[in-house]
C-alpha cells in the first residue's frame, strides 16, 4: 500500500511517501523537508502567526502535488507541539484538512512518543531487547521514549525544544556564555524532573532522531550533500558533540549557515539542539548515540497502513 505522511512540526514540515508491504516492510518513494518554523513566537505569544502558517501552507501545496503525482492511497498529516500549544491550533489543523485534503490530526505527546519509537526501531530485529531510549528533539518539545523490542516501557513529552529554548534564552549572535549556561541549566532541570532515576539506570543505549542529530551526523561526517544511508546508523559520541558545539557557538549565524553538513535553515537552532542532545545523553549516563534517519514519519506510515487494513477487515467481516 502506498501512503503519504506529512509531519507538521514546530521547526519543519516534512513529507514521506512510502510503500508498505504485507510484512510491514517500508520502502521510501520520496522524502522532503522544509524548515517552516511554524512555532516561531508561540512560546511568547501563545498563537501561530499568520506568516508562519502561510509558510506551512505554501509547503503543503507543493507536497500535495507530490503526493498526487505518486498516487498515494492514503495521505495523512500529524501536527505536534506548536499546534498543541497554540490557541489557534485547532483552527489551523482544520485548514490543513480542508485546503490540502489531508487526514490531519493533532497528536498528543504520548502518541508522538509512541510513533517516534515505532519509526526509530522499525529497521531493528524484533528480538532486539536492549533497553533503549529514543531521543526526539523537536522545535517545541522533546520526547524521550524508553523501550525494548517494539514495546514502550516509559515515555515523556517535555517542554524542551530548539525553537522554544532559542527564543527563551538566546538574544545575542553569537550567543553569550551566560545565555548558553541559562539554556543548558533550564534543559537539564526539565529533563531531570521528567525521567525517574530507575528508568535512567536501566537504559543501555540511545537512538537519536530528527533534525538536530541528523545535522550533527552530517557535520561529523563532513558531508557536502546529505546522504541518508550514511547518516542512518552513524554513532555520535558526547565528545564529538561537545567539540561541534564549541565550534558552532563561536560563529555568528551567517557563518553557521556555511558550516559543511549543516542545512542553512537549521543554523538558528542547532546550538540549542546540540546542548539538548548532550544533556539527554548525560541524563542517561550514556557516552554515545546511534543516529536514525527514521522517525515519526515512518512510524505514522506504518500506523496508517495498519489502520487502513484493520478498517478494511472490519468492513468485510
Amino acid at each position: 500500500m502506498r501512503v503519504a505522511v506529512v509531519d507538521i512540526g514546530t521547526n519543519s514540515t516534512r513529507l514521506l511517501v512510502a510503500d508498505v508491504d504485507d510484512a510491514g516492510v517500508l520502502t521510501e518513494v520520496e522524502r522532503r523537508t522544509a524548515v517552516t518554523r511554524l512555532g516561531q513566537g508561540v512560546d511568547r505569544e501563545g498563537v501561530l502567526s499568520e506568516d508562519a502558517m502561510e509558510r506551512v501552507r505554501a509547503t503543503l501545496a507543493e507536497y500535495r502535488r507530490r503526493i498526487d503525482s505518486h498516487g498515494a492511497q492514503r495521505a495523512v498529516a500529524v501536527l505536534t507541539s506548536a499546534v498543541r500549544d497554540a490557541a489557534n491550533g485547532a483552527e489551523f489543523a482544520a485548514r490543513v484538512r480542508d485546503e490540502h485534503g489531508l487526514e490531519a490530526r493533532t497528536i498528543d505527546g504520548d502518541e508522538e512518543a509512541r510513533l517516534t519509537f515505532l519509526g526509530a526501531t522499525s529497521s531493528r530485529p524484533h528480538d532486539e531487547l536492549t533497553p533503549t531510549v529514543v531521543i526526539d528533539i523537536g522545535g517545541g518539545s522533546t520526547e524521550l521514549v524508553v523501550g525494548s523490542g517494539r514495546e514502550v516501557g516509559f515515555h515523556v513529552s517535555t517542554q524542551v525544544g530548539v525553537v522554544r529554548h532559542s527564543e527563551r534564552h538566546v538574544h545575542s549572535d553569537p550567543p553569550r556564555g551566560d545565555e548558553l549556561d541559562a539554556l543548558a541549566a533550564d534543559v537539564r532541570a526539565i529533563l531531570a524532573a521528567s525521567v525517574p532515576p530507575e528508568v535512567r539506570a536501566r537504559t543501555r543505549t540511545a537512538i537519536a532522531v530528527a533534525g538536530t542529530p541528523t545535522s550533527l551526523a552530517a557535520i561529523d561526517l563532513n558531508m557536502d550533500c546529505y546522504a541518508p544511508d550514511k547518516v542512518h546508523g552513524h554513532v555520535l559520541t558526547v565528545q564529538a558533540c561537545e567539540a561541534m558545539l564549541e565550534r558552532l557557538v563561536a560563529l555568528p549565524e551567517p557563518e553557521r549557515r556555511r558550516v559543511r553538513g549543516l542545512h542553512p535553515d537549521r543554523a538558528p537552532t542547532i546550538v540549542a539542539g546540540t546542548i539538548m542532545l548532550i544533556a539527554a545523553l548525560r541524563l542517561f549516563d550514556l557516552q554515545a548515540t546511534e543516529v536514525s534517519d527514521q522517525d515519526i514519519l515512518h512510524g505514522a506510515a506504518l500506523e496508517t497502513v495498519h489502520r487502513a487494513r484493520s478498517e478494511g477487515a472490519a468492513a468485510t467481516g
